[in-house]
């Protein structure tokens, strides 16, 4: 396949995730581990919970003692002692007694139940040490008793090696004693606009120039991604200045990506800079906005080339790039959950690509999904792309759309660990 083909965007994916590695582990602290993969099975160091314990305040009892009650014939105990939580119980309970337990609290050596509070009666003193209760109904082997080992036995795999760490997780790991956690390195990622047209957004732009964005977007794509990005100085639009600089940050950082000049004008570069330096592998994907996408490899770095235009380099970033970070992490899901969604208006339709279409997804009054793209699909906006909530997609080789008809709807705010 020449690389002046245009591939179809799942080739496109397959081509760049092919070319990933994943990135070798490191040890974080455990809140640092949150969201990232874990890179090594891990276990637990003592039995969860190390002991039995309440589940709610009431009176700890044997099973046995309760087998006769009935709300017409209930069944008294005597409370021969109180345990808070953190505390021990080291008597024993004989026939005719219990014990009144906080949640939390070790379950005592001889009791096997807990009878919560509010369905016990107090038919002298107070409830605690010294009191008589009364119970008006069996209960059951176990009862509100939270065994040891129930999550985990000593020694115990509690989380397996390419699992994502949720922040549940967190917890159940600061339980079994794992507070630093080996995961996947985050790649770094240089982001270089291109153009001689830009200033930096810090400064008011004279006559012919605009402010450069894409690098402040594409970041945030980055980071959202899970990766580390550095924005680089803007480069001009000449084929040594743009070659010097994929090169320095080739050297520099795990995956480089530019913006501009991904095109054929007589300014646009990156593909003969990725040609020169390194292996181009990829220069148009059948997509819209997005047509022009470069990737390559560089002194063993991907590189890849982005559109110029706002939209287009967001939509090739998101259905092409996040993949690749994610692979290089240890994940292992790459596709944005989608849903159907019914159009609430004509669509036109004349390019044969397949079209990403920035649009809002709502639910109509039978809790169906509706779908409305937005009027302005001017691949130049990134606030179209603020205002909406996902990416309605008109495959390709299909023509226009009547409202009513059905569309898949790509939710990027939603995460790829997610089925729907």
């Amino acid at each position: 396949m020449s690389v002046d083909e245009m591939i179809s965007l799942a080739e496109a994916r397959a081509l760049v995730l092919d070319r990933m590695q994943v990135m070798p582990p490191e040890e974080v602290d455990l809140l640092d581990a949150v969201g990232r993969v874990a890179a090594a099975d891990l276990t637990s160091d003592i039995d969860v919970s190390p002991f039995a314990h309440s589940a709610m305040d009431g009176f700890a009892v044997r099973m046995t003692e309760l087998l006769e009650a009935t709300a017409e014939a209930p069944v008294c105990l005597n409370v021969i002692g109180d345990i808070g939580a953190g505390e021990v119980f080291e008597g024993s309970i004989g026939a005719g007694e219990c014990v009144r337990i906080m949640t939390g609290a070790e379950l005592p050596a001889d009791a096997d139940s807990v009878v919560k509070y509010e369905i016990v009666e107090v038919v002298e003193g107070d409830g605690k040490r010294g009191s008589i209760v009364s119970f008006a109904a069996p209960t059951t082997l176990g009862s509100n008793v939270r065994q040891a080992g129930e999550e985990a036995r000593a020694g115990d795999v509690v989380m397996v090696r390419g699992e994502v760490i949720h922040e549940a997780g967190a917890g159940f790991l600061a339980s079994c004693g794992s507070l630093r956690v080996p995961v996947y390195g985050r790649p770094t990622v240089g982001i270089i606009a291109t153009g001689s047209e830009l200033v930096p957004p810090s400064q008011v732009p004279g006559p012919g120039h605009i402010r450069e964005s894409n690098s402040y977007a594409m970041a945030a794509c980055a980071r959202a991604a899970g990766a580390v990005p550095t924005i680089l100085p803007i480069v001009k639009d000449t084929f040594k200045a743009l070659r010097n600089a994929v090169c320095e940050a080739a050297e520099r950082f795990d995956f480089v990506v530019t913006t501009g000049g991904a095109a054929n004008g007589d300014y646009d570069f990156i593909k003969r800079v990725v040609a020169d330096a390194g292996e181009l592998l990829m220069t148009q994907v059948n997509m819209r906005p997005g047509k022009a996408q470069t990737f390559g490899i560089v002194d063993g770095t991907p590189v890849f080339g982005l559109p110029g235009n706002p939209a287009a380099a967001y939509c090739g970033f998101q259905m092409i790039i996040r993949p690749a970070l994610r692979k290089m992490q240890g994940f292992t899901c790459f596709d944005h959950p989608s849903v159907l969604a019914r159009l609430t208006r004509d669509i036109k339709k004349k390019d044969p690509r397949m079209m990403l279409l920035r649009a809002t997804l709502t639910k109509d009054a039978e809790g169906g999904y509706e779908v409305t793209p937005d009027s302005n699909q001017s691949s130049g906006l990134f606030g179209v792309i603020q205002k909406t909530n996902c990416l309605a997609v008109m495959p390709a080789g299909q023509g226009a759309k009547p409202a009513g008809s059905t569309l898949e709807c790509i939710l990027l705010d939603v995460s790829e660990e997610v089925p729907l």
